[in-house]
C-alpha cells in the first residue's frame, strides 16, 4: 500500500484498537510505517483511532489508496431509509476511559473508526455520542435530475426508489440500479455535512448468495457477503463518499467523461480519476485518525 494510505485515517474492533495502538510493530502488518506512523498512536485525550479494518467499495483505478467504507443501512416501518450508526459505549483502555462505538455486523466489527479519515472524524456527526437520527436526507447541491424535486434535508424514502430495476441516465449500463446523493447525520444547526452515496440495486441479492451478476458474485468472501446480508435492507446499500485520495466528494455515474477512466458503471472522482465500484465490496486495513475530546 501506498505511504500516504492514510493521510486521512478509520476503524477498529476492541482487542484490534488495544493491540494496534501499541506502536510501529503494528504499522508493518498493513504496510505502512514512517510517516504514518504518528497517526498511530493516540494520545490520552484522542478518541479512538489506530489500524482499522472495514469493509469498502472497492477502489479500483485511480490514485486513491483504498475503498470507502460501506454504511449500513436499514428502512423504518415508515420507508424511510437510515443509516445506522453503532451505539456509544464507555471502555477503559490502559487506565483510559475512551468512548466507543462498535457493533457486530453478519460477523464483522463494525465501528464508527471506519469513518476516521478526511477530517470526518472532527464532524460533530461522526462522534459516538452525537445527537443524530440517522436518516439519509437528500443533500443539497447539484444532484441527479430525479432529485430535482426534493427538499434539501428531506428524508429519503423506498417509494422514491420504485423503479431501480430500470433506472439509466444513459451513463454506463442500465438497470444497476438508482443513486441518490444524501447527508447523513448532519442536521445539527452549525454541524458539517456527511456526504453518503445511497444505491437501490437489484444486483444486492447476487451479491450476497455468491451469484453471476453484473460481475461474477461467487468471488466475494463469505464473511463479507455475510456483512452486507446484515448491512443492506430492500437492496439499498450505502457508503461515505468522501474520496480517500484527497477528500473529494464523487459520484456514482453523474459524469459521461467517467467512461475514458473505466467508471461509468462505478463511483468516478473527477479530481484525479479515482474509481470504485460498488458492486466489489472488499476488507481492507488503514490507520484511523484519532477523534478530538474535550
Amino acid at each position: 500500500m501506498p505511504l500516504d494510505e492514510d493521510k486521512y485515517p478509520a476503524e477498529t474492533g476492541r482487542r484490534r484498537f488495544v493491540k494496534g495502538v501499541v506502536g510501529s510493530a503494528a504499522l508493518a502488518s498493513v504496510g505502512t510505517g514512517g510517516a504514518a506512523a504518528v497517526n498511530t498512536t493516540t494520545s490520552q485525550s484522542g478518541g479512538g483511532g489506530g489500524p482499522t479494518q472495514y469493509v469498502a467499495i472497492e477502489n479500483t483505478a485511480g490514485p486513491a489508496p483504498r475503498g470507502m467504507p460501506i454504511v449500513p443501512v436499514e428502512v423504518t416501518s415508515d420507508g424511510e431509509i437510515r443509516g445506522v450508526f453503532p451505539e456509544a459505549e464507555t471502555e477503559e483502555v490502559g487506565g483510559v476511559e475512551r468512548v466507543v462505538a462498535e457493533t457486530d455486523m453478519g460477523g464483522i466489527t463494525y465501528s464508527s473508526q471506519w469513518f476516521q479519515y478526511c477530517g470526518i472524524e472532527q464532524y460533530e456527526g461522526a462522534q459516538p455520542e452525537a445527537d443524530a437520527d440517522n436518516l439519509l436526507r437528500a443533500a443539497s447541491g447539484e444532484n441527479y435530475a430525479w432529485q430535482e424535486d426534493l427538499e434539501a434535508g428531506e428524508p429519503l424514502t423506498v417509494d422514491m426508489f420504485e423503479d431501480y430495476e430500470s433506472w439509466g441516465n444513459g451513463i454506463g449500463k442500465g438497470g444497476l440500479g438508482k443513486p441518490a446523493a444524501a447527508r447523513w447525520r448532519s442536521e445539527t444547526e452549525g454541524a458539517k455535512t456527511i456526504p453518503v452515496q445511497v444505491l437501490r440495486t437489484p444486483e444486492l441479492p447476487k451479491m450476497i448468495n455468491g451469484e453471476q451478476g453484473f460481475r461474477d458474485y461467487s468471488t466475494i468472501p463469505q464473511n463479507i457477503r455475510s456483512f452486507l446480508g446484515a448491512a443492506t435492507e430492500e437492496n439499498f446499500m450505502a457508503w461515505l463518499n468522501k474520496c480517500t485520495h484527497f477528500c473529494c466528494v464523487p459520484g456514482y455515474k453523474k459524469l459521461e467523461g467517467s467512461a475514458d477512466f473505466g467508471g461509468e458503471n462505478g463511483v468516478y472522482c473527477q479530481c484525479h480519476q479515482s474509481v470504485y465500484d460498488p458492486f466489489s465490496p472488499t476488507r481492507v486495513q488503514f490507520i484511523a485518525r484519532p477523534r478530538p475530546t474535550e
